[in-house]
């Protein structure tokens, strides 16, 4: 027992030397210097660029504290269920058919995945097991919390719900005898994410770790540890290719922004010199299900994503802007988008604007785009369509204002005529056309005016936008048969929520300048603000 006294206390005060020695795992090194901080630290917090093996390296420090530790109990939440459930995953689909030893495969006594509930039992009583981080969840208790992509996580929810699953320390039989009193353990916090917006609440706890970490009491029993590690690490240790960067770099959807904090692991500031924050955009992402039109899923009947009928006093507007040549073009900062916004009348004459539909179209010829912007108006039932009139978008103006033929379902859409621009009305071949067309002539000043109107609509809380692409996955998997669906089905399902993610990278992206009371909107260099001209354009016709 005096062996197994020392041994136990030698791994307890190297974890990596366990995991590799008992359990048999290849680590980098990097890997076993954050093993040895996460075990060392009583609030510990890990910043890794993305396919660095965060959720991997995670598994392996919850099988090694919890054989080290008997009966520690280590709850994993996440803003969704299946995040959480990606650690769970990782040990019992790579830790243990990976080790080189047969020791983790025998202490751990079952692994359950399941709708219900997701844990693994090891055989000393110790325990993992997964929590959604929600209201829902204040029931559950720990030992230590890990909270996984803590960013996209409330505050108060991490606040109020997750850290009082801490109550008690994990508490073995030895501390009963005041020779061990000293031995008293803390309860533990791990806080693993990528970077992200300055503004966010994440940064100022990130900041907090930090400055704690440099001004640790020694006589202190809560200690802090923060590490932040880029892309670079993950080339040297062979995780990743430098062709993998230099592709995701030439891709028709990088961001420079999304690039520097989920790559470069740095913090965004969006505080300066730009017209949107991310604060302001992200209260907006309250739509769980947007409205996909039939021709995109023909196969689903849900309600909660079939287009509804109509109610008193809502509006619907359409609005694209144009660009015919995408990224295989050469042109990457080029690209037609559309949005579809229903507006839903609230409390006196205030209106809420629902934008339930986005995607892009690159690499399309005049009259297919003029086609679809025509099967979109008709099945999604709209009122208004805003569109680009200047440049290439006159030539679709012209074609949206005569007899279209839909070569998909053979129907004839007849012509639709502008109503705020009697010149390009003038044009339509038909004069009892609905007067449905918002032909946008931009200028310097009608620009501003709708860069500055968009601002206050976001900040008065008027717009409401799909949740984020991260949180998609939880709600689509309630649809009925979902788990059948295709991956192309499924891929559909996701690019509403993708193309808002891509826009409010755009728009908080976005740099201006004043100049005689006029506000000019830039994008960087090699960005793109498609989505923002469409999403503005929409807006002013809202506000109209």
């Amino acid at each position: 027992m005096d062996t197994v006294a020392e041994r136990a206390a030698f791994y307890r005060a190297n974890p990596q030397r366990f995991a590799a020695e008992y359990l048999g795992l290849s680590l980098k090194r990097f890997q076993q210097i954050v093993l040895f901080m996460m075990n060392l630290s009583t609030n510990f917090m890990y910043l890794a660029a993305r396919g660095q093996g965060k959720s991997y390296l995670i598994a392996v420090f919850c099988v090694v504290r919890c054989i080290l530790y008997p009966g520690t109990v280590i709850c994993i939440a996440s803003k969704t269920r299946k995040q959480a459930e990606e650690i769970l995953e990782k040990i019992q689909n790579d830790l243990i058919p990976k080790a080189k030893t047969p020791y983790l495969r025998q202490e751990i006594k079952e692994i359950v995945i399941g709708q219900r509930d997701s844990y693994a039992e090891f055989h000393n009583t110790s325990r993992i097991f997964v929590a959604t981080a929600n209201e829902n969840s204040r029931h559950f208790r720990a030992n230590m919390l890990i909270c996984d992509e803590f960013r996209m996580v409330d505050l108060s929810i991490i606040d109020t719900v997750l850290r009082n699953f801490l109550t008690a320390p994990r508490y073995p039989k030895y501390l009963d005898k005041p020779e061990y009193a000293h031995l008293i353990e803390e309860n533990r916090e791990i806080y693993a994410s990528s970077c992200w917006f300055e503004s966010h609440w994440s940064f100022e706890k990130a900041m907090s770790y930090f400055v704690n970490m440099l001004n640790e009491d020694v006589e202190s029993a809560t200690s802090f540890g923060i590490c932040a590690l880029p892309y670079q690490i993950s080339i040297k240790e062979g995780l990743l290719s430098k062709s993998r960067i230099i592709a995701m770099m030439k891709e028709a959807t990088y961001s420079e922004m999304s690039f520097y904090m989920e790559m470069e692991c740095l913090w965004w500031s969006d505080a300066d010199g730009g017209l949107y924050s991310h604060e302001d955009i992200a209260r907006t992402r309250k739509i769980k299900y947007p409205y996909y039109p039939p021709s995109i899923v023909p196969s689903l009947s849900d309600k909660r994503i079939r287009i509804p009928r109509k109610v008193a006093r809502e509006y619907r507007i359409l609005s694209v802007d144009i660009a015919l040549m995408g990224s295989s073009g050469g042109h990457d900062n080029d690209a037609a988008s559309l949005f579809v916004n229903f507006m839903m009348p609230a409390t006196g004459s205030r209106y809420i604007s629902n934008y339930v539909y986005t995607e892009n179209i690159e690499d399309v010829r005049a009259d297919d785009l003029a086609v679809l912007i025509r099967r979109r108006f008709e099945e999604f039932q709209c009122d208004y369509l805003a569109i680009d009139a200047r440049g290439l978008g006159l030539p679709i103006l012209d074609l949206l204002m005569k007899d279209l033929v839909d070569p998909m379902t053979g129907e004839i859409y007849g012509p639709l005529s502008c109503c705020n621009n009697p010149d390009i009305a003038a044009r339509c071949v038909s004069r009892t056309a609905p007067k449905a067309i918002w032909a946008m002539m931009g200028s310097a000043q009608f620009n501003s005016e709708c860069a500055l109107s968009l601002r206050e609509a976001f900040r008065q809380g008027v717009i409401k936008l799909p949740i984020t692409y991260y949180e998609c996955e939880d709600i689509l998997m309630l649809l009925p048969n979902y788990n059948k669906f295709s991956p192309a089905e499924i891929n559909d399902l996701k690019i509403p929520y993708m193309h808002t993610d891509l826009l409010e990278n755009e728009l908080i992206g976005l740099t201006y300048e004043t100049k005689n009371n006029v506000v000019k909107v830039q994008e960087r260099h090699g960005a793109r603000k498609d989505r923002y001209s469409s999403l503005s354009y929409n807006n002013y016709v809202a506000k109209e």
